[in-house]
């Protein structure tokens, strides 16, 4: 490249390009330099399509500050949204699922385990413990739509269990966010089992005059909504949530006719009593502890 100095510059300004490429001249010389925009910093949300500053994004609990559209959200960044700062204790944090039919696809279940617990820095799809909201003890599950869209394995059964007898043991509220894709096919039956096994320790809790509350985030469906997210005392849901058992497309293809609009959205949910309050992500902390001290626990 030529030297650019002052003395080498043209004093007449040369003709536009001929092959239709956007240039910029600047006393007659292309300036060559492009600006690069870190990846990361900037996306776009995907209800409203407007491009969203990530760090704007994270400071608004990753709700789009344009749209109000709520993000799904990894399970650590939920608890800490929700918990008094230090207090969760995380209980089975090690549980990771087997192969119990070796089974393989594109990658055998031992491969893809592996992979999204590299990619996501958890060991299944929830995470279990105890903790303090606004200062009440709760014990708290949360699941992680980025491990394997949170699907229900054998393991996850297992966690949600545990976290509902010990909340009955320690007569405190049991409190899950819910945000799954159902079964995990890779497991068969042992994932399907698991909806008895989570209702039962629900059964147990209500027995002994526990509190369930359901928080149902984007997405609640297949087994995890035809099981323990469906069996609380009180559900909230975020706003724009799905609920529901199949996809809607799914349901099309079946019944063949045209389902409502908005059909298994959180807020159709409500209408039909499914749901009995849709809270904003800014409030969830405020409205379970609320809802702790109503119910006297």
């Amino acid at each position: 490249m030529a030297d650019d100095s002052p003395a080498d510059r043209p004093t007449t300004a040369t003709p536009a390009p001929t092959d239709g490429a956007a240039a910029t001249r600047t006393n007659g010389t292309a300036a060559a330099n492009k600006v690069d925009v870190p990846r990361g910093v900037w996306l776009q949300c995907p209800a409203c399509q407007a491009t969203v500053f990530q760090k704007a994004l994270e400071e608004n609990m990753h709700v789009c500050p344009e749209c109000g559209y709520h993000h799904r959200i990894a399970a650590r960044v939920r608890i800490a949204q929700l918990v008094d700062p230090d207090s969760f204790e995380e209980f089975l944090p090690d549980l990771t699922s087997t192969d119990p039919l070796k089974f393989k696809e594109r990658l055998t279940y031992k491969e893809r385990i592996r992979e999204v617990q590299a990619k996501t820095g958890e060991a299944e799809a929830v995470v279990v413990g105890k903790a303090f909201i606004r200062g009440r003890p709760v014990i708290l599950a949360a699941m992680d739509p980025f491990l394997i869209m949170a699907s229900k394995g054998a393991v996850v059964g297992e966690k949600i269990t545990a976290g509902l007898e010990r909340a009955t043991d320690e007569n405190i509220p049991f409190v899950v966010v819910t945000a799954s894709g159902g079964a995990r096919m890779q497991e068969g039956m042992i994932s399907l089992v698991q909806m008895a096994k989570t209702s039962s320790a629900v059964a147990r809790l209500d027995d002994a005059g526990g509190l369930y509350i359901v928080v149902m985030t984007d997405p609640t469906t297949a087994g995890v909504a035809a099981s323990f997210a469906s069996l609380g005392d009180i559900h909230l849901a975020e706003p724009g949530a799905m609920i529901g058992f199949a996809g809607p497309r799914v349901i099309e293809n079946t019944i063949r006719a045209k389902l409502p609009e908005g059909f298994q959205s959180a807020e159709f949910a409500l209408q039909h009593g499914f749901v009995d309050r849709i809270v904003h992500r800014h409030n969830l902390r405020t409205e379970i502890a609320r809802i702790i001290d109503y119910a006297g626990k």
